[in-house]
């Protein structure tokens, strides 16, 4: 990184620091701390909303997932603009009779206190366990740049952002989060625009989007319904609605997010401006992955792009064979780069034929590309036995650093930093503010004072970014980040969504039904994870199915004198 660099990344990541910490001071009791003065109006709302989800991981991992895999990605959120409006017409307006500080609470008013201490509970270890691989991601970053071995640089990120959202509370996250979602949105649109200015001088925009095209990578909707299938319109408009239902509706990282509006109009308003623009700022970033893809038909991309990978491989006794891959690889992509022309000259042509010839010809030469890849791969876990091979996370990463001019290169480090100091603030604001309220102050110690409260509530965010970081060490164990993270939240949000849904709608089923459902639902769904194929979107539909049907079923086998008068929240 050049001075230029440097001075851009610190000054835009401190001015965001300073100004939300500035704007949050004054914040003396536990309340406000925890949830804010339930002042904010919708813009920041909704940017606050979409800043919490949109953590480092989307940044770094969705453009590498685009590169190898298309657009179908996107799909992911079709189901997401029908949950922004379901969640603004029935979960607002509860949250906001009782005058809750987290969701659960809603759930012993409704049902007792085991039930929302279950619910609590999913909360705790699905979000604890997904905060740790949104420290990991910005953590890639540091180690790639600057040499630094990555577990100390986990450790050093968490601590960071520890001591950045202690000192803040739900308040400084809020404020920090609009400034951070504008840095996001803008350093994307100048990654892109930067992209499209280094294609060559006869590869127009339009001609881009073609070649990705005939690489099969604008796969934006795919009707086939396939249950094993995890992007498909099906599974993003029937999982991603059970999943985005219960992320904004029940995730307390999202529920704090939109509670701390001054009136219902302004928290439905934030969450309906996330709904309309989600999707084309997810489409926006998957779509700079396809331009990187792109441009690494004319330029030739890295044989891995885990470069410390790379340099290890080289310092073995394997280097000449990792030498004579890197060789082959020249070859092959010289090869493919010949065929894209070819390709764009049938196009300009005219000549169906010719295009269907060429297109073949693409489709054999990627083929020859991928079997290179996994050649060097395996050659990779021969010399390096344990090493990680996967390195989707690395594509966009690596192309900002090799391919961007100086100052910009900083710009996009501060994005992805923005995002994880977003998003990682949020989660463990949540996480405190969760055990310290359903769990500490409900159960344990009903009686203390309010500075008591407020101590208590920072210890268990220290806590809870120690358990983080932990996690965060066996990170690299994982698949694509950004599907890791869905598929943890996929396997817990069914059974808390469908508890929600039970409570809302279903007001003849009681607490020992829906706790004793949701358990058996958990179970399942789980064992389902373990033992088969399914794609993970299902398992939100699965989940919160269960927990309904067999909630109605126990409740009806149930004699009514089981059944213990529903307790007032906490």
């Amino acid at each position: 990184m050049t001075l230029l660099d440097w001075l851009v990344l610190v000054g835009t990541t401190a001015f965001i620091v300073v100004w939300g910490l500035w704007k949050s001071r004054g914040a003396k009791t536990s309340e406000d701390y925890l949830r804010g003065a339930r002042e904010l109006k919708w813009p920041t709302i909704g940017l606050g909303v979409m800043a919490t989800q949109a953590s480092a991981i989307t940044f770094l991992s969705v453009p590498g997932q685009a590169y190898e895999d298309g657009m179908r990605f996107v799909q992911f959120y079709f189901g997401l603009p029908i949950a922004m409006v379901i969640i603004s017409a029935v979960f607002v307006p509860i949250y906001y009779r009782l005058n809750v500080i987290t969701a659960y609470q809603y759930l012993e008013s409704r049902f007792d206190l085991k039930t929302r201490l279950l619910g609590a509970f999913l909360f705790l270890v699905q979000r604890g366990l997904a905060a740790g691989i949104t420290i990991y991601a910005p953590a890639i970053i540091l180690s790639a740049i600057l040499g630094w071995p990555l577990e100390p640089t986990v450790v050093a990120m968490g601590a960071l952002v520890i001591l950045y959202t202690v000192t803040g509370g739900s308040n400084a996250v809020s404020q920090t989060q609009k400034q951070q979602m504008v840095v996001m949105m803008g350093g994307m649109v100048v990654a892109a625009l930067v992209i499209i200015w280094r294609l060559p001088e006869h590869v127009s925009f339009v001609k881009a989007v073609d070649v990705a095209g005939a690489f099969g990578r604008m796969n934006v909707v795919s009707f086939d319904f396939d249950m094993q299938d995890r992007y498909n319109f099906w599974s993003g408009i029937t999982g991603g609605l059970f999943l985005s239902l219960s992320y904004f509706g029940t995730d307390q990282s999202q529920v704090g997010r939109y509670l701390t509006g001054r009136s219902i109009s302004e928290s439905r308003l934030g969450l309906l401006f996330n709904g309309v623009l989600k999707i084309p700022m997810q489409f926006l970033i998957l779509f700079v992955g396809i331009l990187v893809f792109v441009f690494y038909q004319f330029s030739t991309p890295p044989l891995l792009f885990n470069q410390t990978l790379s340099e290890r491989v080289r310092a073995t006794e394997h280097a000449a064979e990792y030498s004579a891959l890197e060789s082959r690889w020249e070859e092959v992509q010289t090869h493919k780069r010949a065929e894209v022309e070819r390709y764009l000259a049938a196009r300009d042509a005219g000549d169906a034929a010719s295009v269907s010839a060429a297109k073949e010809a693409l489709g054999a030469a990627a083929k020859e590309a991928s079997a290179v890849r996994k050649d060097a791969k395996a050659m990779v876990s021969r010399a390096l036995p344990g090493a990680e091979t996967k390195d989707s996370d690395y594509i966009f990463i690596g192309f900002v650093k090799r391919w961007l001019p100086s100052g910009l290169f900083g710009l996009l480090i501060a994005v992805i930093l923005s995002a994880a100091m977003s998003s990682i603030a949020s989660e463990l604001n949540a996480l405190g503010a969760t055990t310290t309220v359903d769990f500490y102050r409900r159960v344990f110690r009903p009686d203390a004072s309010d500075r008591h409260v407020l101590v208590a509530s920072k210890v268990f965010t220290v806590f809870w970014g120690l358990v983080a970081v932990g996690f965060a060490t066996f990170a690299s164990l994982l698949d694509n980040l950004i599907q890791a993270v869905n598929i943890l939240g996929s396997i817990f949000y069914g059974t808390v969504l469908g508890i929600f849904l039970v409570a809302f709608f279903l007001k003849h089923v009681k607490g020992h039904a829906v706790f004793t459902a949701a358990v058996v639902s958990q179970s399942a769904v789980i064992a389902l994870f373990m033992l088969s194929d399914i794609g993970f979107l299902w398992y939100n539909v699965i989940g919160c199915v269960f927990v309904v049907a067999l909630g109605l079923v126990l409740q009806a086998l149930m004699p009514r004198s089981v059944e213990p008068a529903a307790a007032p929240g906490a």
